[in-house]
Order: structure tokens, then C-alpha cells, then sequence
């Protein structure tokens, strides 16, 4: 048996799988071994599992063998195993340090590295592992390296003759099960004469 995997947050008692034996007397189910911090109980008669306290994610996966067992006669038996995994939740949004920044960029400047910007995740692995973009943003004058965070001009600006500020709003977004998480900072990029 391998029931779909359960999330690190499962409350107790929550149902995980029925084990069923074909027999043609009443068995009684046990689990006899592999469950040794006790996660998991078994109804005796009806062979239905169940969570018995809160899932510790670094225990898992976990692989426990359930007997069930002619009622009028113990010698005769049958165990089948159960394999339960448990899925890391995403915690955490992606943090910036700060949630504005103000960078300055000379005009006629070639297409040059303004800044680089790096979140924070507490979260591990795909849950933690972030990628950058731009929210908002005038058209084309500026990128994010979606890897590096690394922020963009793409052309040369003229102080005289377009605006002298811009507000780029950047996100870091984690790659996180069940949803996805983003953080957010505002970038305000002043042209310099």
C-alpha cells in the first residue's frame, strides 16, 4: 500500500489508508513492526488507519508492515507493507531586506547593472528555492536575471528628455508546494544628470 502522501501539518487522527484482507472469516489487523514513534493506529476489525499525532517531516518516509490474523486462530496470518511519505510545506514567503530601494543611474549610461537584490527563504529545498521577476515596470527599459536577481537598465536614459524616476516593482517567488509564495520590493531608480 503507498496512500497518497500527507501534508507535514495533518492533524491527528486523520484518515491514511484502509488495509484490507480477502478472507472468508473476520481477521483481526495489528501493526507489528516499522511504526516505532508510533505515528499511526489501526482499527482491529476494520483495518482502516489513522494518524495518531503530528507528523515530524525528518521521520519520513515511513514503511510499516500490518498483519491481519484469523481471529479464532493466530497462527494463521498475512502481513502486507505500508509506505506513508509526508510532504515539506512551504512556510515562508520569500523576504527582502528592505521593501524600497532607491538606486542611482547617470544618464546616457550603456545598458548597465543597477543592482542585484536578494531575498531571504526559511524554507528548504524546493520551497526555498527562489526566482525573480518584475512586477510592474515601464515596458522595456529594464530585466531582472530571474536566477541572480540581478536588476537591469536596458537602453540609455536622457535626463532631458524622459522622466528622471522609475518605480520597478521586483518579486522573488519560491517554488513551493502547495502554492507558490512571493515577496516583494519596490526599486525607484533615479535618472542623474
Amino acid at each position: 500500500y503507498h496512500p497518497a502522501p500527507l501534508s507535514e501539518k495533518t492533524p491527528t487522527d486523520t484518515f491514511v489508508v484502509e488495509i484490507r484482507a480477502l478472507y472468508k472469516l473476520p481477521v483481526n489487523y495489528s501493526i507489528t513492526s516499522g511504526d516505532e514513534k508510533g505515528y499511526f493506529i489501526i482499527h482491529s476489525s476494520n483495518g482502516i488507519v489513522r494518524t495518531s499525532k503530528n507528523l515530524e517531516l525528518e521521520d519520513f518516509p515511513v514503511n510499516f508492515k500490518v498483519r491481519a490474523t484469523d481471529s479464532s486462530n493466530a497462527a494463521i496470518f498475512n502481513e502486507v507493507e505500508v509506505r506513508v511519505e509526508v510532504i515539506d510545506e512551504n512556510n515562508f514567503p520569500p523576504v527582502f531586506p528592505s521593501s524600497l530601494l532607491e538606486e542611482r543611474l547617470p544618464e546616457h549610461s550603456p545598458a548597465t547593472e543597477i543592482v542585484q537584490l536578494k531575498a531571504q527563504d526559511n524554507d528548504t529545498g524546493r520551497n526555498g528555492f527562489l526566482t525573480y521577476g518584475i512586477l510592474n515596470g515601464p515596458g522595456v527599459k529594464f530585466r531582472i536575471n530571474e536566477t541572480t536577481g540581478i536588476l537591469y537598465s536596458m537602453a540609455p536614459f536622457d535626463y532631458e528628455e524622459e522622466p528622471t524616476e522609475y518605480q520597478v516593482v521586483v518579486y522573488a517567488e519560491d517554488d513551493g508546494i502547495p502554492e507558490r509564495k512571493r515577496g516583494y520590493c519596490t526599486v525607484v531608480i533615479k535618472i542623474t544628470d
